[in-house]
């Protein structure tokens, strides 16, 4: 029997449609192309220019529910420079690369070029491991579709037939067939993993007539309409841009008027009313039928998956995940294998090791006669599982073999999907897998114990940025508290919020209030809303659903699968039992046990050990910039020992005087008009200064401790001149000490007004205060060698470092080192006290400091760079001000990141560099480290080292990314890493 093809018995050309074509546009099945000339529905876009590739191209910004059209097609009628269409560029390179038979054109190495996806299939397959056939489309493809305006180049997208007619050889199948079709999935695949975060349609080539050639061949109708409805939904959803929702309404529907709850119970005629359903969603929205030649809705996918890869959701996570734009997604065809095939079949994902706590456990979920999609999606509640040993014991033993032969070999946690067809196994995807913190630190500790792993790559597995979460508060096991729910512990710690329940509406409520967001389930749709939550409730979806996969990546506190719970997001309301919360209104969430709480609980700090403290001693071994913490108290200081900080690198001695009993005096102290009266503030101000220092050195250990001089300007310590007039005028005339007060508060108005400044950033402070105020330092050098020499005394190390900030010139550092000794060795002389050490040095914060650090160096005993003000005064950004418009810069491109987070290394890097190497010139044992907010950010810590600093400073709390992003950066540019071994 001869067999027949849908594409054969198609014949119209695309020329012959056009003409045909007259006043309603037809969707048009261009084979060579993949052109459609579908109509766009309610198109409300903004154009943004993103650079992918080497050239510009429009993404949408904004995009309602619209039918999708080719870019292309639109920007190339444009005339203006920036969309003028391109010369034909030439395209002769290795664009597909084919897996299956076991073997396979890629291999594992090969991720920049096939993406993280199609590099392990292709791995998979040469290792033996059950893969479906199928090929991966480059992602250079994509950077070529992009500068081809949204179009596949003809002479690469010619080249997809011979790799079709490659699978359809390898299956017995074809593509349109009435008799044996094959039906593919189109999926994507970057080179870092971007969980859900771009489009994927399933079951492709079905229309009228293969869906009667497969219910012909499996013997199964209800099989193959679910499959045909599965295909409609996320073809309309991902290549014409139709809302998902609007789809799953139907079939919400049906099931309520048959009074079922399960997809799976849905009948033959259910089905087909479904289908006829979606097909006249598709007409409504489209104003066209739904494409049925298989060859045009393969291209129309391919196309879809690579603009999905400028999606708004993809670009939120590159932006969160710091994923360069520009290296594109491959795109994997592969045949289809069926879980929804009956009770013997099912799918399922799962990882190598529990991915919230790291145990060594086999971990996973799966569900019985159903797709892939239906897993992640949370659609349907899934089953542990341990329990597909029971359910198919053979199965489970083959999948749990492969699964420790592949985390072997890729020597890392994988998380891997599987489908089950009528008994026979077969793995769909391998990829290492996204955990928690707390889970990589004891994975990546195990390995190195289990000989999978050195110290060296262990380090290097951990992302130093995501360290704080380890830092997460649990509940206090002292509090008392009623459970609502329980759900599942997706993602552990412990969250208190309001409940908000779009992704939108936690966005705009966002600030200073805790927020959680509480959804059905959630979808990629919702990236920027858990961003901002602090913690994500979702009542359907398990272990491994969307929620629970992205919660646990962004260390947030996840409870998903809360099956007990009503969620009503158009009325913002959440029903559990009896019991209706409002938006607004206050829970806990315990991702550890999966408790739903009332109201807040307390909670309480993590302890650091384990694997964690195993974790940073390899780390302390390998590094070689030492770790210093800004610290102002003795409560910091002592936090800041406990994780492994090695001095203080900035201790704020303003941050002292804002306390109710110093104010009064500070003030007196500046409202002073002659030398005596300030003296006298300055005396009761001393002993206060001096408890201070004693209690920070003294926590300190003997570590060297650096405190600034006074820094800011005096105006910020006086009163508002509005709050000083609002008392003149309250002031009680009959009162007898009425003209006393009036001229006090006359004397202070008089102060604010003589002490205002256009512009106090750059004016009267730092070592200015000093010099025309040399009592001030004089009081606090007093204080600062006092409280060290009577710790010195007592047999305890201390190691003081006086810092004079803002130095723009050399004589004004003469000026106050010259008071700074000559107060320091007064008390030492006085206190009779020997072989005491201290040292004196400056801040370097002033672009004219960094040119002459060498004349600086000659006097100063140590540079400190003050990142922060050096950025301010070089960039000429104010930091009070620049965030109104940093963020719309490096969302555009115009700088790379927020200047005030990550070291300038162009710019502000330049000066460091410079004043480093003119500093040592003059003086090779200076001591040279930073202590601006860039010392807890990892690609400054970098930097720091590559330029051969000798420490960093930052926030106590900072201080083990420090450490660890240290080591990293010996690791990296300072020697070759030792690698374990495959097994």
């Amino acid at each position: 029997m001869t067999k027949k093809t849908v594409s054969s018995k198609k014949k119209t050309s695309t020329k012959t449609s056009q003409k045909k074509s007259t006043g309603k546009k037809k969707v048009v099945a261009k084979a060579a192309s993949g052109k459609s000339s579908i109509k766009k529905k309610a198109v409300k876009k903004t154009a943004t220019t993103k650079t992918v590739g080497k050239k510009k191209t429009l993404t949408k910004k904004t995009t309602t529910k619209t039918a999708a059209k080719p870019a292309a097609k639109k920007t190339t009628k444009r005339k203006s420079a920036d969309t003028a269409t391109p010369k034909k560029k030439s395209y002769t390179g290795k664009y597909y690369y084919y897996f299956g038979g076991g073997k396979a054109d890629g291999k594992a190495e090969m991720k920049e070029l096939l993406g993280g996806k199609g590099a392990n299939l292709a791995e998979m397959t040469n290792a033996g491991v059950p893969v479906p056939p199928g090929f991966t489309i480059t992602t250079e493809v994509c950077t070529a579709f992009y500068e081809s305006f949204m179009e596949v180049p003809s002479s690469i997208d010619a080249k997809m037939d011979e790799y079709m007619t490659k699978l359809e050889k390898e299956t017995g199948r074809k593509l349109g067939d009435l008799e044996k079709p094959l039906l593919v999935s189109v999926r994507s695949g970057a080179k870092f993993s971007m969980p859900g975060m771009m489009d994927t349609i399933l079951n492709l080539g079905l229309n009228e007539e293969t869906l009667e050639a497969l219910a012909k061949e499996t013997g199964n109708m209800r099989f193959a309409l679910d499959n045909y409805r599965r295909f409609i939904s996320m073809f309309g959803n991902v290549v014409l841009g139709i809302d998902k929702d609007v789809f799953e309404d139907v079939i919400t529907k049906k099931k309520k008027d048959r009074r079922i709850k399960q997809d799976s119970s849905l009948q033959v005629n259910d089905l087909k009313e479904i289908v006829k359903r979606y097909k006249q969603i598709v007409k409504r929205k489209t104003g066209e039928p739904f494409p049925d030649d298989p060859s045009a809705q393969l291209r129309l996918a391919r196309d879809a998956v690579l603009r999905s890869w400028n999606n708004p959701r993809a670009i939120t996570y590159r932006r969160m995940e710091n994923i360069p734009a520009d290296i594109g997604t491959a795109v994997n065809i592969q045949a289809m294998v069926y879980g929804n095939m009956g009770n013997t079949s099912g799918t399922g994902v799962g990882f190598t090791r529990n991915p919230s706590t790291g145990e060594k456990e086999f971990f996973g979920e799966y569900l019985v006669n159903a797709q892939g999609e239906d897993v992640v999606a949370g659609v349907r509640t899934p089953l542990p599982i341990s329990e597909l040993a029971n359910d198919m014991p053979a199965v489970f033993k083959q999948l749990k073999a492969i699964t420790t032969k592949l985390e072997k070999h890729y020597r890392d946690i994988q998380d891997f999907e599987f489908t089950v067809e009528k008994g026979k196994l077969y793995m769909l995807q391998t990829r290492s897998g996204k955990r928690t913190v707390q889970a990589a630190i004891k994975i990546a500790v195990d390995m190195v114990k289990e000989k999978l792993l050195t110290k060296e790559e262990a380090i290097m597995r951990i992302n130093p940025g995501s360290i704080d979460q380890v830092l997460h508060p649990t509940i206090d096991p002292k509090a008392k508290f009623d459970v609502l729910a329980k759900g599942l512990p997706a993602s552990p710690g412990a969250a208190s919020g309001k409940i908000y329940f779009t992704a939108e509406d936690v966005v705009n409520a966002s600030g200073k209030q805790s927020i959680i967001l509480v959804r059905e389930e959630t979808n990629p749709d919702d990236i920027e809303g858990m961003n901002v939550a602090v913690g994500i409730l979702t009542a359907r979806g398990g272990m491994t659903s969307h929620a629970a996969v992205v919660a646990r990546g962004m260390g947030k506190c996840c409870v998903s699968g809360a099956e007990s719970i009503r969620v009503n997001a158009s009325k913002k309301k959440l029903q559990i039992g009896r019991l209706t919360l409002k938006e607004g209104e206050v829970i806990t969430l315990n991702g550890s046990t999966g408790d739903i709480i009332l109201g807040e609980v307390a909670t309480v700090e993590p302890e650091l050990s384990g694997e964690f403290s195993q974790l940073m001693e390899w780390a302390d071994e390998i590094k070689s910039l030492k770790v210093r913490a800004n610290a102002d108290v003795p409560r910091d200081a002592k936090k800041a020992i406990e994780f492994g900080a090695e001095g203080i690198g900035l201790c704020r001695t303003e941050h002292m005087f804002f306390a109710d009993d110093r104010i009064p005096l500070v003030q007196a102290m500046i409202l002073a008009d002659n030398p005596a009266d300030r003296q006298e503030a300055l005396d009761k101000l001393m002993p206060m200064q001096k408890k201070d220092f004693k209690g920070l050195l003294d926590a300190m250990q003997g570590f060297p401790v650096t405190i600034r001089t006074l820094d800011p300007p005096l105006h910020e310590f006086l009163p508002r001149l509005d709050e000083v007039v609002a008392k003149i005028e309250a002031l009680d005339k009959k009162h007898d000490d009425y003209e006393e007060d009036m001229e006090a508060l006359q004397r202070t108005v008089k102060r604010i007004e003589d002490l205002k400044e256009i512009n106090p950033m750059l004016g009267h402070r730092g070592c200015r205060l000093g010099i025309m105020y040399p009592e001030i330092t004089e009081m606090q050098v007093r204080a600062i060698i006092t409280a060290a020499c009577e710790l010195h005394k007592a047999k305890k190390k201390v190691f003081p470092e006086i810092m004079i900030p803002l130095i723009g010139h050399v004589n004004e550092f003469k000026h106050q080192k010259e008071i700074a000794i000559r107060v320091a060795e007064e008390v030492i002389s006085r206190m009779r006290v020997k072989e005491f050490k201290y040292s004196i040095g400056t801040m370097i914060e002033i672009p004219r400091a960094a040119l002459t650090a060498d004349e600086i160096a000659e006097e100063a005993e140590f540079f400190s760079f003050g990142t922060n003000d050096l950025t301010q005064m070089a960039m000429g950004f104010s930091r009070d001000d620049a965030g109104k418009f940093l963020t719309h810069y490096v969302d555009n491109g115009i700088l790379p990141h927020d200047p005030f987070i990550s070291i300038d290394q162009a710019g502000i890097g330049q000066l460091i560099q410079m004043g480093k190497d003119k500093g040592r010139a003059a003086r090779k044992d200076l001591k040279i480290g930073i202590c601006g907010e860039h010392g807890g950010d990892p690609e400054s810590i970098e930097f720091c080292h590559r330029v051969g600093l000798d420490y960093v400073s930052c926030s106590p709390y900072r201080v083990p990314i420090a450490r660890l992003a240290a080591a990293q950066s010996v690791i990296k540019f300072d020697g070759k890493v030792r690698k374990g071994k495959k097994k």
